[in-house]
């Protein structure tokens, strides 16, 4: 019996989905992100007019229902911190001691959100050769694998989760020039912003599979993606208007900065309920 045909598809040197044609006229579908979060490819029969689900084994869809009840509660959480973090700063006392210590606890939530979803691509059921069954591999705390393009957009999540410890640690230093302000807080955030923004592009490229966005409004992989980089957004908006002017010592809008800060905390916290649901 021959091997069975192979069509690849994805994003420029990535796969993110592959067709296999059966010798025995069955068609099965492995796409990157439904075998990571749901544990699942597609079968269709000769004469079929949909495809049934075939699932990984018992063990692999508990460890990603617990790895996504992880990531989710972690993103709620982290956003929720965030957005009182910048309802203190818009509205409160205007305690900068208490803000940042608000700010930095919930940036812990979002660095485990960010590892664990790391953990997900690296322990996901992988697809055997030829359109076999999603096997089960043992469990892995690390890997590199940056020619998966799941791996790199998670693994780009995770840094930017760690540049914006950066950040939100140096805001606990006092007596600081305007420059070193900039330098040490305001540069980390701009970066932190900027990775989430690649990291919500290449997690677009692995459900549209294509290097380009697409609209899947059927999919709710794609908008737990859309509302997160929505949230991205906010953040870069708000950094962008949280720099201090050289010449005064002042941003160059508090109010932007704190809303962009809010709004967007608010989209991570929704995303986060979107993808609880987003499970085998």
């Amino acid at each position: 019996m021959g091997q069975p045909e192979q069509h690849a598809e994805g994003a420029g040197p990535f796969t993110t989905r592959l067709t296999w044609q059966r010798a025995e006229g069955e068609t099965v579908v492995w796409e990157s992100r439904l075998a990571r979060r749901r544990g699942v490819l597609s079968v269709r029969g000769p004469g079929d007019a949909a495809g049934r689900p075939s699932t990984a084994g018992p063990r692999a869809l508990r460890r990603l229902r617990r790895l996504n009840a992880i990531a989710s509660g972690a993103f709620v959480a982290g956003g929720a911190l965030f957005a009182a973090g910048a309802a203190i700063s818009q509205f409160g006392s205007g305690d900068p001691l208490l803000s940042a210590s608000v700010y930095f606890a919930g940036g812990l939530f979002f660095n485990t959100g960010g590892y664990v979803s790391l953990l997900q691509v690296l322990n996901a059921p992988r697809h055997a050769p030829g359109g076999g069954a999603l096997v089960t591999a043992g469990w892995r705390w690390w890997g590199y694998e940056p020619m998966r393009l799941d791996w790199l957009s998670t693994f780009v999540l995770f840094a930017g989760t760690l540049v914006f410890g950066v950040n939100l640690l140096d805001s606990f230093l006092r007596g600081l020039s305007v420059q070193q302000v900039n330098r040490l807080v305001w540069t980390p955030d701009m970066i932190g912003c900027v990775l989430f923004l690649i990291s919500g592009h290449l997690a677009f490229a692995e459900i549209c599979h294509r290097s380009l966005p697409c609209l899947r409004s059927r999919s709710l992989g794609w908008w737990v993606v859309a509302v997160n980089q929505f949230g991205s957004l906010l953040f870069m908006v708000s950094a962008l208007a949280a720099f201090t002017r050289p010449a005064t010592g002042s941003l160059l809008n508090t109010g932007i900065a704190n809303w962009g800060t809010l709004t967007g905390a608010v989209c991570f916290s929704v995303g986060g309920v979107l993808q609880l649901f987003e499970r085998p």
